[in-house]
């Protein structure tokens, strides 16, 4: 009979110990995740900061072009109204 409490006892010890070391590492993974959900959070809005940034510089490269497509017009029909003059 003492042999069997002692097995139990044992066995109760082991048992004990193993959940203790599955619990622990549950918590690890469970620090883990939340890092990793804090950095991809700080990685999607870099990459809203990027797309945002790279909206506007495309926005005014457009607006330059346009600018300097409606000076090259101005400046054609000049020279085209220059030589009509000269005929």
């Amino acid at each position: 009979m003492e042999n069997i409490n002692a097995i139990a006892a044992l066995f109760g010890t082991l048992i004990t110990l193993l959940l203790s070391v599955v619990a622990y590492f549950i918590k690890q993974l469970h620090t883990d995740f939340k890092s990793m959900e804090k950095d991809l959070i700080e990685v999607k809005t870099m990459a809203l900061i990027i797309k945002t940034e790279f909206k506007s510089g495309n926005d005014l490269l457009n607006q330059k072009v346009e600018y300097i497509e409606k000076r090259v017009h101005n400046l054609e029909l000049s020279i085209f109204k220059n030589q009509d003059y000269e005929k």
